[in-house]
């Protein structure tokens, strides 16, 4: 036999708590584990062991009783009424019961370049997903047929079972198991989709990315998931972003990393070199002379755009000076003379 908790000590309540006193924490705790609040497993459980415990001390009479009788003998406190009623009075919400279920979520991944990221991108993307049956328009009835009302619970979609027990009579209602809380069946099916009213088909999505999307990162579109049961509302379509590295951009957040090789004259005396940039237009950029190597120029406002916000991250160029592998004859001679030249001492 299981072992009930104290119904003080659920609610975290002295015995001599007040009636307001046991409102309030019934308040707390009845919003802190109800179901559709809190999606631990255990909530549910919980939940209706705080409104067991409520039903009970905030009853002046079942309260007396209790505190005479405490748990010992039977479970005299099974079969409340609904536990979403008294949730109800506190918070305004309505009980929840097995009926049309949302649809489910799906998820997608698509790889995009860079230069999509950064300029933002309409695609079109395939997903096989649950839709609603053309042939019954979701209703899962088959051509001329009809929804016959539930025997077992008269079309309410609920059934009321009563118990009497030593502190009065209970009454417990939960949703039909004939008809799962719809209130009526169906026995003549849709010959395509069998009653359920919805068909397996693959769907092509328009999709929208926007500019500045990060790698990893995920959009939601609300309603592209799977249609839900009875007519219910669709899920929602989850799209994870991938980004293909590019063969010579490099991002870091917002900024764009470019690195430019130049020779040792180039370095030295100066020049204007063209590069490229990720919004597509090349850009012009001065090396100055006796640049070393390492040296970052930055192209403000050409780097990233960044989400929600009108402006956008740098372009910072890399300068990297290179050897050549292999001289010519002149080029050698050159050199050489160049060397001889900056091993004499500088003048006194």
């Amino acid at each position: 036999m299981t072992i009930k908790k104290d119904y003080y000590e659920t609610l975290g309540l002295s015995r001599d708590a007040t009636a307001e006193e046991i409102k309030q924490a019934y308040r707390k705790l009845a919003f802190q584990y109800h179901p559709d609040h809190n999606p631990d497993p255990e909530a549910e459980a919980k939940f209706k062991e705080i409104n067991e415990a409520y039903e009970v001390v905030s009853d002046p009479e079942k309260r007396r009783k209790y505190d005479t009788y405490g748990n010992a003998g039977e479970d005299v406190f099974s079969g409340f009424e609904d536990i979403g009623s008294i949730f109800e009075s506190f918070f305004g919400g309505t009980t929840t019961r097995r009926g049309p279920q949302k649809g489910q979520d799906l998820a997608y991944e698509i790889e995009i370049s860079l230069e999509e990221a950064a300029q933002g991108v309409e695609k079109e993307i395939e997903v096989e997903r649950l839709e609603k049956c053309q042939q019954c328009q979701g209703s899962g009835l088959a051509p001329g047929a009809s929804y016959e009302t539930c025997p077992t619970c008269g079309g309410k979609g609920e059934v009321r079972r009563s118990q009497q027990t030593l502190f009065g009579r209970f009454t417990n209602i939960t949703s039909c198991p004939k008809c799962q809380g719809k209130g009526k069946l169906i026995t003549n099916p849709c010959p395509n989709c069998h009653g359920s009213g919805r068909e397996r088909k693959l769907s092509r999505i328009g999709i929208s990315i926007p500019a500045g999307i990060e790698d990893g990162m995920r959009i939601r579109f609300s309603g592209s998931g799977d249609a839900g049961g009875n007519n219910a509302s669709p899920g929602d379509l989850f799209v994870q972003v991938r980004i293909k590295p590019h063969h010579y951009f490099t991002r870091d957040g917002d900024d764009i990393l470019y690195d430019l090789k130049v020779n040792f004259a180039q370095a030295a005396l100066g020049d204007e070199i063209t590069v490229p940039t990720i919004q597509g237009k090349p850009e012009k950029i001065k090396i100055p002379a006796g640049t070393e190597s390492g040296s970052i120029i930055k192209l403000k406002g050409k780097g990233m755009p960044r989400l929600d916000l009108n402006r956008r991250g740098d372009q910072m160029v890399k300068v990297t000076i290179t050897a050549p592998k292999k001289l010519s004859r002149e080029e050698k001679e050159l050199l050489e003379k160049l060397a001889k030249i900056w091993q004499k001492p500088n003048a006194g």
